[in-house]
């Protein structure tokens, strides 16, 4: 009793703070939805009649193209790796997961210079082989390009999950599939295949909600699509309830795809007998076969990262000695400032959250919290038009209520609206790591602090960081690389004549400086590789 007594004393005066944080993390939403009251804007019925079909066709389509190309290139191999020995199978465990470090944009600029005329391709046909081409290669600027390039982007979503599903279940099955006569395709299709579905299906999910999220691709490749759409509503018709709707509507098409993941998981469970498993052996092959695997993948490496890098590096060979100047190291202090910023404000308001759920006597609070991880799931585009609005109102009554030219515009156009906007965009991701670090603490070492006489603030320093310091640390990073290759939140909300690595990159490519942009580029791609190399480890730990 005097227990739970001490958890309800300590718990209210965590409770204003943590409603007051999850309040404003959803101001998005609400934002949205009350914004959806209001009639529509003047140019929403021209729209409407003339291009809405568009913008949901492509996007539908993209969505479709790249759920099935994630899908067929991320099981197959990691259906691979996991199940058979093949020359250079432990070095793909982990290199067809680095073209996570590669956003789609910077993936899309590449892929276009490569491809042109300028390009290495059309290079060695034209001095190596004596024959000319016209144009690029391979027109890649339309839809099926910017299928192809997030495809390639995204896929190391579904092998991840797969690899780490694959990897978890028994040998014990797939001996008694062979003891029955049953092939190793048999096997994968109707044994395998199945009790990874959730987790492919997760994979699918976060590869959609980056499509979705997508701006710079789409934009680049001149495809109309519901992201492309907020753009050219705001900034070139300057109506912010047409932008408004458009952002409904792409917000209803990401709680749809995790609607469906849900019911696709209804309540079936895929799993092993604990007690009978065995760990997952992997399988010899005959050499022709062996070989032809390695073929697979490296091919896959090569088009996903291998080539692309390579042009990148090129790229900064020829243009850094007139790009890496003083400005340019400014820009990158700049950014990494603002990306661990940002970082570091995701993981104490995530301590916050959850260290108040840890001294709530209500379970129901555990719901509730869910809403600080809700951002992720919605396109940065979204978030930024649901900050903007409430943030051009503030500032507007702040300037109405005080005496004239004694304030000016105190968030909108600012950093503090963009470090908002970016927490939360990411507070997802630094949530999970700090929680499952939580989890791994009993309640019962802060109830003994506390009743040894320490207080919360006490007990939450001395005992509880020190033990979640990983999950804390983890948290930060994963925000801050997250943070470096943000793009569409970015241009909505920044400063005026404010850059970060991407909107450097992306504007330096839009005007046809790519290879210039690669410099930037470069930096955040060696950046987004450091949580791939930890992640790696951590599932080869795991499933060991």
């Amino acid at each position: 009793m005097e227990v739970a007594k001490l958890r309800i004393y300590w718990w209210n005066h965590w409770m204003t703070g943590t409603l007051l944080a999850l309040l404003l993390i959803a101001t998005p939403i609400f934002t949205i939805l009350f914004e959806l009251l209001h009639p529509p804007g003047e140019s929403w019925t021209h729209l409407r009649d003339t291009l809405l079909a568009g913008y949901f066709t492509n996007t539908l389509l993209l969505l479709l193209g790249v759920a099935f190309f994630t899908f067929l290139l991320g099981v197959s191999t990691a259906w691979m790796v996991s199940s058979y020995q093949f020359p250079g199978a432990r070095l793909f465990e982990w290199l067809l997961i680095l073209p996570l470090g590669f956003p789609g944009y910077i993936m899309a600029y590449t892929y276009t210079g490569m491809l042109d005329y300028s390009g290495p391709l059309q290079a060695f046909l034209r001095n190596r082989l004596d024959l000319q081409v016209v144009g690029s290669i391979v027109d890649i600027m339309n839809l099926p390009g910017a299928i192809f390039i997030l495809s390639i982007t995204l896929f190391p979503y579904v092998y991840l999950l797969s690899r780490a599903s694959f990897l978890q279940q028994s040998r014990t099955l797939q001996e008694a599939s062979a003891l029955l006569g049953r092939n190793d395709w048999y096997t994968f299709l109707r044994i395998a295949l199945p009790m990874a579905r959730p987790a492919i299906v997760g994979g699918i999910a976060l590869a959609s909600m980056e499509v979705l999220n997508d701006y710079g691709t789409v934009k680049y490749f001149g495809v109309s699509t519901f992201t492309t759409g907020i753009f050219r509503s705001w900034f070139s018709m300057g109506d912010v309830t047409t932008a408004i709707y458009l952002a409904a509507i792409l917000m209803l098409l990401v709680f749809g795809i995790l609607l469906l993941e849900s019911l696709q998981r209804g309540g079936r469970r895929f799993a092993s007998n604990k007690s009978v498993s065995k760990p997952l052996v992997k399988r010899r092959l005959s050499p022709r076969k062996s070989w032809m695997l390695t073929l697979i993948c490296s091919l896959l490496f090569f088009l996903s990262f291998f080539a692309p890098f390579l042009q990148i590096l090129h790229w900064v060979s020829l243009t850094y000695q007139e790009t890496m100047n003083g400005e340019f190291f400014r820009l990158i202090l700049r950014t990494f400032g603002l990306a661990a910023g940002t970082g570091g404000l995701v993981a104490i308001v995530s301590v916050i959250l959850l260290y108040s759920l840890r001294l709530s006597p209500f379970k129901w609070l555990k719901n509730v919290t869910r809403i600080a991880t809700l951002g992720y799931a919605i396109p940065g585009a979204v978030i930024a038009v649901g900050i903007m609005i409430p943030v051009l109102g503030l500032d507007r009554w702040l300037q109405e209520s005080l005496p004239a030219d004694t304030v000016g515009t105190l968030l909108s156009g600012t950093v503090y609206a963009l470090v908002f906007a970016y927490m939360v965009r990411f507070m997802a991701v630094g949530y999970h790591p700090i929680d499952a670090g939580f989890q791994k603490i009993g309640i019962h070492v802060n109830e003994a602090s506390r009743l040894l006489g320490n207080n919360n603030w006490k007990t939450l320093w001395k005992i509880d960081l020190p033990l979640i310091r990983a999950g804390f640390l983890s948290g930060i990073l994963l925000v801050f690389v997250d943070v470096l290759k943000e793009l569409p939140l970015t241009l909505i909300l920044r400063p005026f004549n404010y850059q970060t690595l991407a909107t450097k990159a992306f504007d330096m490519a839009t005007n046809e400086m790519i290879a210039e942009s690669a410099n930037a580029s470069l930096i955040i791609i060696l950046t987004g590789i450091l949580p791939i190399v930890f992640l790696n480890r951590m599932i080869r730990r795991v499933n060991l």
